[in-house]
């Protein structure tokens, strides 16, 4: 197969999710629709899918990528192959404000005023904060991880892990997407459905012509989105996650296209396991309070992590972040069921039977 020196394919081929998804490439998924991975600097998730739909003679992307010139470069390659170039993007849509999901987009409006970017109506609160100076290391995840017991790994956090903030990259969409609402496009038109819990906009895109839905980090086929890791969480960000994951299981079921991992041919039958998955975490995390732990930090090292069951201080840093404000999502999840009860002494919660 010929392809680019970077490794990118100098033709459009046909999406094998049994590939490397995060293989350099312009992959279709279903007609004049195609998956664009592009890389993440620093990251292990190392690829986000970035999908391009011919909407007649423009380009519509759903997600965008991390604004770091290596995924702008295969951006441009994988449109080169399309016949396309940046003029040709009319939209963005944006599942969620996440930088790997939102900046780039922002980047490419910068260049070309034409582009409208359009994102959820439920990510303002997160977008304002993102908006401000840091004034201070991590800010207010710094004070959530302190609320939760873990005040030491707070100290970490700010020490070790820098603070890469540029508030212009979170400059406010050209569309807030009021969900579930109708997405008319040239060709078509999808349907916008609310799914907070990963963050409190997140929405995802139905194609029902193509019988596909556009995921973001809801529905992701091998991991699990984090939960509670955000500057601006609702009270009980699980709750909302296991929601959302309920209405999608009530929607037709679609192909998965998700933005990190190879696409699958069940949406329901991912979120039938996620569903499950969190059913064992609520148990799990209801043993290690009446074991003894009673912080969410105490909780998170008494669970295992990942799907190798790694103990909580072989994580990296950032894992050991989301790892307690995961575990203080469901935490309060079992306060809201009345199987625990929570209190609070000097700023810091502690829960109970």
């Amino acid at each position: 197969m010929a392809a680019d020196h970077d490794g990118t394919p100098s033709r459009v081929i046909p999406d094998d999710p049994e590939r490397d998804w995060t293989e350099p490439g312009v992959y279709e998924v279903a007609p004049r629709l195609y998956r664009i991975p592009l890389p993440l600097p620093q990251d292990g998730l190392r690829a986000v899918n970035v999908y391009a739909l011919r909407d007649g003679a423009a380009i519509v992307l759903v997600d965008s990528g991390w604004a770091v010139p290596a995924a702008r470069d295969r951006l441009r390659r994988a449109l080169h192959v399309l016949d396309a170039d940046e003029h040709r993007i009319s939209r963005i849509l944006v599942t969620h404000a996440h930088r790997d999901h939102y900046n780039l987009a922002v980047r490419l409006r910068e260049s070309h005023p034409h582009v409208r970017v359009g994102i959820g109506q439920g990510e303002r609160p997160a977008l304002a904060v993102a908006q401000q100076p840091v004034t201070e290391g991590w800010g207010q995840l710094a004070d959530q991880l302190r609320r939760e017991g873990a005040a030491e790994l707070a100290k970490v956090l700010v020490a070790e892990v820098p603070v890469d903030h540029d508030p212009a990259d979170w400059a406010s969409p050209d569309e807030w997407i009021e969900a579930p609402s109708a997405v008319t496009l040239d060709t078509g038109t999808w349907r916008a459905y609310p799914t907070p819990g990963h963050t409190r906009g997140h929405v995802v895109f139905d194609d029902e012509a193509r019988g596909v839905l556009f995921c973001g980090d809801h529905v992701l086929p091998h991991i699990t989105p984090s939960i509670g890791f955000e500057p601006s969480p609702t009270t009980s960000p699980l709750r909302d996650y296991l929601d959302s994951l309920r209405l999608v299981r009530e929607l037709p079921d679609r192909v998965m296209l998700p933005a990190h991992g190879p696409t699958g041919p069940s949406v329901h039958a991912r979120v039938d396991e996620l569903v499950q998955h969190h059913d064992v975490r609520l148990r799990q995390t209801g043993e290690a309070v009446a074991a003894g732990s009673t912080t969410a930090f105490e909780v998170a090292r008494y669970l295992r992590w990942t799907r190798r069951a790694r103990h909580f201080d072989d994580l990296d840093v950032m894992s050991r972040c989301l790892a307690v404000t995961e575990t203080a999502a469901h935490l309060d999840a079992l306060v809201g069921m009345g199987l625990l009860r929570e209190t609070e002494y000097d700023g810091v919660r502690t829960y109970g039977t």
